[in-house]
């Protein structure tokens, strides 16, 4: 029996969701204080040269991660401070987090909706008896965002410094996200940091997409 135009639509749906959903799972997994944890471990991570140690890293990066995914406004850094009372962001720092916070959150927001688009959508495929259709839309979400992460890790390897600028061109003014390498953002998360995250969710992101390809293609 040949499928619906809506079951294709439908399909064509989970296929966009797919994407979105796998790489912000990623993104989410390393927005947590293990992650970070581990990442400060890792070999030949760099020393901060202006004296933050390992516990002093953990725990104002752990404080950051906070305010990201937390309904708190910036005034959550008002009791922030170091030992000997200075805040540990200055105003520039302040107003980067706030544009981070924007992103972070419209982002969560998205993945909400594509993990609950899938599942609504497999739910309905379940019962509706449209199966087939639904698990190629998952095939084809899968194989392109093996198809696009890889792109962009390969871009990422060769190029790193012109790929970080993209990406940040395209999410902040310019302006808003450079600061000096005393500055407690550069020291808790320096560019080693990013490179290791954006191989992180790459990843993370073919290991899952081939899980749900694995999981599209079984009886």
């Amino acid at each position: 029996m040949p499928d619906s135009p809506l079951h294709t639509i439908a399909s064509w749906l989970v296929t966009l969701f797919v994407p979105f959903a796998i790489v912000l799972t990623g993104v989410r997994i390393l927005m947590t204080p293990a992650w970070v944890n581990i990442e400060y471990r890792t070999p030949k991570f760099p020393a901060d040269s202006y004296g933050f140690t390992h516990a002093d890293r953990l725990k104002w990066s752990q404080v950051s991660l906070e305010y990201l995914v937390n309904d708190a406004g910036i005034e959550f850094f008002d009791d922030k401070v170091f030992n000997d009372g200075t805040p540990i962001y200055n105003e520039r720092e302040l107003g980067h987090m706030v544009d981070v916070k924007n992103v972070v959150q419209a982002v969560l927001k998205v993945w909400y909706a594509s993990l609950a688009g899938i599942i609504l959508l497999g739910v309905w495929a379940n019962f509706g008896g449209w199966l087939d259709p639904y698990k190629t839309g998952i095939l084809r979400g899968s194989w392109i965002t093996i198809g696009l992460v890889a792109a962009i890790l390969v871009f990422s390897v060769v190029a790193f410094g012109v790929f970080f600028v993209y990406f940040h061109e395209i999410f902040f003014d310019p302006g808003t996200w450079t600061f000096a390498f005393s500055d407690t953002l550069i020291r808790l998360f320096p560019i080693r940091f990013w490179q290791d995250a954006f191989l992180w969710i790459g990843g993370l992101s073919i290991l899952e997409s081939l899980w749900l390809i694995s999981m599209a293609k079984a009886k």
